[in-house]
């Protein structure tokens, strides 16, 4: 396995391919829904291929100067429960920490609220919907408080 983070063309087309089969036809997510605003040109992502194919994916971007978002987190099926998700988001709050967040804040699907609780994540809102599916804000401290 290989592991990219940048903005370039490949890996913004890599991150598309696996939101586009996960999230617009796997979750039937309108695709102009899925992709926004905040895909611009210089979005970084982080990239796990497995050969030419690109099997995890999240978009790195901060809301504030010390608060991460961690966005559009995906692994494809067929390597999904191999620890891709959580090695995904270990390792951008690790870049994150570094460029001096205190904080991660996330939105996430009801499904995956035992997967993110487990990486040290709490609850901090009301369901809500978005882009048609019921979820949560979460939230962690990334430094020692």
């Amino acid at each position: 396995m290989k592991e990219y983070f940048g903005a370039s063309p490949k890996l913004q087309a890599a991150a598309f391919y696996l939101r586009y089969k996960i999230f617009v036809l796997e979750q039937t997510i309108l695709p102009e829904l899925e992709f926004d605003k905040l895909d611009t040109t210089d979005r970084q992502y982080l990239v796990f291929f497995e050969g030419n194919l690109p099997i995890a994916t999240v978009r790195y971007q901060k809301i504030a100067e010390q608060t991460l978002n961690p966005d559009r987190l995906c692994v494809h099926p067929d390597f999904r429960t191999q620890g891709f998700g959580k090695k995904l988001l270990t390792q951008i709050e690790e870049r994150a920490r570094k460029e001096g967040c205190h904080t991660s804040i996330l939105s996430a699907e009801i499904q995956a609220q035992r997967f993110y609780e487990k990486l040290g994540y709490h609850v901090s809102s009301a369901p809500f919907e978005e882009d048609g599916i019921l979820c949560v804000q979460m939230q962690k401290a990334l430094i020692a408080e």
